[in-house]
Order: structure tokens, then sequence, then C-alpha cells
């Protein structure tokens, strides 16, 4: 079932944000915000939604810029931004946490992220953990390390020799290809993400899925890596705050779900004592499109009802 609706929000960026919202079923709890990850986009998450309605929570999930039917003057797909990219996506989820707070006052909000969408929703609560009341953070890897700083020196010379609005020549080897390679007998370049054959088959036949990123937006997601990556950066968020972290034991983009666990532990030795976190065996990189993704649901909304039942 496709979302209850789609419009479209002026972020104060500049961005038309592409929104999708699924109304609660029932009288809602909390509201879930959603962000997707990289070369994807928000309408993917609808069975999610239907999933959570039925629980009692509001769904809200926008196309980040660069993707999907999101628009902006200098954000094509592929791009974040021309300049400040790291600084505008984070922007415009705040601009839809703005929405939510206008048309449900007062309601709690979870901000979940997949992925690169996990990047951008623990970058959003370590600027205004106030705002949230509950943060879910799935399939990112905050672990680059010496090969991130690598990855960036190579985006760096990119950029000086083709500028930053084309796609990148290396990081698509460096990041999908290399994923793709770790993944025995498959049939296709994306079977990586998920053990579910049709959803494989899905992602690949739709034309806003799987396209390579600019120099620009590839930096851009360094920056978002890094920035979670820095301990410091934690340091006005409450510690009590629930924090919900999933990964796949056979996801090659967390290092099967050793760089989910690394951020769990991080964050257990800063003091955070409301978090819980999963790798799931034999899963790979898209929990919610895996063959085992009833389960995975059940759990998150088994937290999310421990959650808000206090």
């Amino acid at each position: 079932m496709p979302f209850d609706t789609s419009s479209t929000l002026a972020s104060p960026t500049g961005a038309k944000l592409n929104l999708y919202v699924r109304r609660a079923e029932a009288p809602a709890r909390a509201v879930v915000q959603v962000n997707h990850g990289l070369a994807e986009h928000a309408a993917r998450y609808a069975g999610f939604a239907d999933f959570l309605a039925a629980r009692g929570y509001h769904v809200y999930a926008h196309d980040h810029r660069g993707h999907g039917a999101t628009t902006a003057p200098d954000a094509p797909r592929g791009r974040f931004a021309q300049k400040n990219g790291m600084e505008l996506v984070v922007a415009d989820v705040g601009a839809v946490h703005d929405r939510i707070a206008e048309q449900h006052p007062g309601l709690p909000v979870v901000i979940f992220g997949h992925s690169m969408g996990g990047l951008i929703a623990l970058n959003f609560v370590l600027r205004h953990s106030d705002r949230v009341a509950a943060a879910t953070i799935w399939n990112a890897n905050f672990s680059a390390g010496i090969l991130g700083r690598l990855a960036q020196a190579i985006l760096a010379f990119e950029r000086f020799r083709l500028g930053s609005d084309v796609p990148s020549r290396m990081l698509p080897k460096l990041t999908f290809g290399d994923w793709a390679k770790k993944i025995p007998n498959r049939r296709t370049e994306f079977d990586w993400l998920s053990r579910d054959e049709a959803e494989v088959d899905a992602y690949v036949a739709d034309p806003l899925c799987g396209w390579d990123a600019s120099v620009s937006m590839w930096i851009d997601v360094f920056d978002l890596v890094f920035a979670g990556a820095d301990d410091r950066n934690f340091a006005s968020v409450r510690r009590d705050l629930p924090f919900n972290l999933v990964g796949g034991q056979r996801d090659p983009a967390t290092d099967g779900g050793k760089a989910v666990e690394a951020l769990a532990a991080r964050m257990r030795r800063m003091g955070f004592s409301n978090l819980v976190s999963k790798v799931y065996p034999e899963t790979r990189h898209e929990s919610l499109n895996e063959i085992n993704r009833e389960p995975i649901m059940a759990d998150f909304a088994g937290w999310l009802d421990r959650t808000f039942s206090r």
C-alpha cells in the first residue's frame, strides 16, 4: 500500500522536499521520521510505514536532496548541493521535523535512519537531541578510519581533476562494487542489499535507485561519517536518550555489522544508558527488505512500545 499522502515541503534551504505521510490507524503514540539511504528514495519505505501505522505510529519520510522527487536549484540527482551539502541535508531533516511539530504538537518524534540516512539522522541528533524523543540508527558505518581518510584524499583528487558535480569514478568501485564482490554466487551487482531476490530485482529495475553519486555527494557523506565518529560531537546529547542500533551479520557495508557494534560500544563508553543494539544473523544491508524483515520489524515495534509506554 502506498503512503496516504505525498506533498511538497519548502525547506528553508531552498529545496522542495518530496514528503510522504502515513497516518496511524489507531490513536498515535509517536511519529517515526524516516531517512532513506544513498541512491534510493523514501517511497521504498511504504511497507515499513504500513507496519508502523497499524501499530499506532505516524510515519513521515522525505526524499533527500539529490534523490527521488525532491528538487533544489543546486542539487540535481546525485548531489546534495554545490557546497555545504552536509549542512543542508541535515537542515532539510529539521524542516520535516518542523512540519511534524506543526501537525502533531506534543507528539514525540523518533528519528529513523538507514545507511546514509543513519549518518544523516545521527548528525541531526548530535545538533538537536532536544527535539527528538528517540533515535534509530540502522546499518550505518561510522568506522571509516584510515580507509575513510584515503577515500577523502581520492575524492579531493577527483574534485581537482574532474570537478565536484560529476560522478566519482573511484568511490563506486570502492563501495558498491567491492560490497558486491563479497557476496558469493551473486546474481546481480546489488545482491549485497538483501537475500530476497524480488526486492533486489525491484531495486535494479527502479530508475531512482542504484545511480552513481557525484564527487561532492561522496565528500559530504564522508563528512557525515567523520562527524559521527568524533566523540566530542556527542557532548550535548543527553545520556538517557533512547537509541536503537541495528545491523546485519552479512552486510559488507558495515563489515558484517562490526561497525554497528563499534558505534554501540563507543556510545556505551560515553555513558549512554538507554541503548539497545542487535546484529541479525545472516542478514545483509537492507534490514527492511530482507527475508527476515518480519521479526526485525517486530523487534523494532516492541522497542517502540516499551519506549513510549513509560
